[in-house]
């Protein structure tokens, strides 16, 4: 332990802390715009910096450690001064209209410069002018970059993609795609999760709010909207509401106020993916000499791009099952038309998503199989969302509860585990446990897979048979793991796939709270509404059931084929 005393408050800390740290650990905050535990503690910002009684220069607080005897100001005048001009030359750099920016109210920047009292800019404006390519699902405002480091960072050690790195020297340095190429050129998998660690608005979703005002103003367009099952976890909390408040319940009374005509749950096409994935699975079991194994989950997009990508001889070994985005926007505008009795071309449908890369799955060119345009028209990530129901004026703490339409609204407790990683893998061994045994397992048999560790592996006995699966989450953690499955050092029968580490529930279109990670929290949600619901198995959904019955026919057949299945090679990246 150390003793040392900071703000003339005497404090005890283990050794190799940073001051930093010590700080934060004795309720004295010290201002920062840079750093990120674990992954970026450079100093960059140089707005986190402190004295040192004796030493004449100010120091960073994130990567120095405590001493023995330190005397530490954080907020001394010499602080004080040094940091309202660091501040002040980073907003020189920074495109500052912050009336009309999605981070407004929501910016560490504008946090810091509030704080500090800046109400103008003593040096020129000298903003960066690069251009982007606008209808990208990820936008970056060159003009809004403060050098943080924090996307390379992030890309690097996590993502392990190195999409972003440093262009220029000197006071030309800037933030761009890394090795001279175009967004489009970087093999980007769209996680997001530079946009969910940058401190500003850097880095954001296209926005495609004002497509569907529109859509919801045309008396001619049947409006549908689902909702994905991490959303449900986290809406309210840029809107001030709390977890236990904010249920997916009350996000279906705010848009039936903005004017949806059909309220639907992506949990019901969750539900539809088990039966189909799981399916696949248990086919290619019986099969498995002439099969190659791992077979990998498909419901992420971000992973789909990955494997294209950097193991583009692997893709075969994805499950052919569509995303339940998809399947739900193919079953919408074919099954669901039909059942209304109208036109498919006059459905318009759109999902919300804590996702990036589902903005660019909806725009595939193959994902068209009901036949009336794109099945999915629009995506909207949940910050899209939050920001809707602020425009429409819709106070969330006076809203009543309002249940999701039929039968597209009617979903197991197996499906809303999908946010979380781990998740579809054990909802689809729930049902191809019941597949091959012909009986339910108990419903948390295979919870094994739960947590949030970035690669998991556990094995099951399945009809007497080992049944060895694996859960990643993180495209770091995806490296690591295909790399392992390659060199035959670890041998999967099923593995899931999920981009941003800890699953859905921290996608990259989830609310942003700078330096939390909300993940876990998130998930513990999820699991939590599992446990409580009445149906926990896909298969014993009445809505799937009666849609094969009516529609469908069974699993696997030549129509759940067509709607339902795809082959990502011919995907476009």
């Amino acid at each position: 332990m150390v003793n040392l005393t900071i703000d003339n408050k005497k404090i005890r800390v283990p050794e190799g802390t940073t001051i930093f740290d010590a700080a934060a650990m004795n309720d004295i905050p010290i201002p920062n715009l840079c750093y990120l535990e674990d992954i970026n503690d450079i100093g960059a910002c140089r707005v986190c910096v402190v004295e040192l009684e004796g030493i004449n220069r100010l120091v960073t607080s994130c990567n120095n450690v405590v001493e023995e005897g330190m005397v530490i100001y954080t907020n001394s005048p010499k602080v004080r001064e040094a940091r309202r001009i660091n501040v002040e030359l980073i907003l020189s750099q920074h495109d500052a209209r912050c009336a009309v920016c999605a981070r407004s109210g929501n910016c560490s920047l504008q946090e810091v410069a509030n704080d500090l009292g800046i109400i103008g800019i003593p040096y020129a404006e000298d903003l960066s002018h690069a251009r982007w390519t606008e209808d990208f699902p990820l936008v970056r405002d060159y003009e809004k970059c403060i050098k943080c480091m924090r996307c390379i960072q992030i890309c690097d050690k996590v993502q392990d993609l190195n999409v972003w790195d440093i262009s220029g020297t000197g006071s030309r340095t800037n933030v761009d795609v890394s090795h001279n190429r175009t967004i489009e050129e970087a093999d980007c998998a769209l996680c997001g999760q530079c946009i969910t660690h940058c401190p500003v608005a850097a880095l954001r979703e296209r926005d495609d709010t004002q497509i569907v005002f529109e859509a919801l103003a045309n008396k001619d367009k049947i409006t549908v909207v689902q909702i994905a099952p991490a959303v449900r976890a986290a809406w309210g909390e840029m809107l001030g509401i709390n977890r236990e408040f904010a249920t997916v319940k009350r996000l279906v009374a705010a848009l039936r106020k903005m004017g949806f005509n059909y309220i639907f749950d992506t949990n019901f096409a969750a539900d539809l993916t088990i039966m189909e994935e799981g399916s696949e699975f248990v086919e290619k079991l019986k099969n498995k000499k002439n099969e190659k194994f791992p077979m990998f989950t498909s419901c992420c997009p971000g992973w789909i791009r990955f494997m294209k990508t950097q193991y583009p001889d692997m893709v075969d070994q994805l499950s052919t099952a569509k995303s339940p985005q998809q399947m739900f926007g193919a079953i919408a505008k074919s099954y669901y038309a039909e059942l209304l009795g109208v036109d498919p071309s006059r459905i318009f449908s759109v999902s919300i998503m804590p996702c990036i890369a589902k903005k660019y799955e909806c725009g595939i060119s193959v994902m068209n199989d009901a036949g009336a345009g794109q099945d999915v028209d629009i995506v909207l990530t949940t910050r899209e969302v939050e920001r809707m129901i602020k425009a429409e004026h819709i106070v969330p703490e006076v809203l009543e509860e309002e249940e999701f339409d039929t039968p597209l609204g009617v979903s197991t407790g197996a499906a809303v585990i999908f946010g979380a990683t781990g998740g579809v893998m054990e909802a689809a061994l729930r049902t191809a446990y019941y597949l091959v045994v012909g009986e339910n397992p108990e419903p948390d048999a295979f919870k094994d897979v739960r947590g949030e560790r970035g690669w998991k592996e556990a094995s099951f006995n399945l009809a007497g048979s080992k049944l060895r699966v694996a859960v990643a989450s993180g495209l770091g953690n995806t490296r690591r793991l295909i790399e392992a499955i390659r060199d035959g050092s670890v041998e999967y029968d099923f593995v899931e796939i999920m981009a941003c580490p800890g699953g859905c529930a921290g996608g990259g279109g989830q609310p942003i709270k700078d330096g939390e990670e909300r993940a876990g929290e998130r998930a513990q949600v999820l699991y939590g509404l599992d446990e409580i619901s009445e149906l926990r198995f896909s298969h014993e959904n009445p809505s799937i059931i009666k849609c094969y019955e009516d529609y469908l026919q069974e699993p696997l057949s030549d129509r759940a084929h067509k709607l339902l299945h795809t082959d990502q090679n011919t995907w476009e990246l």
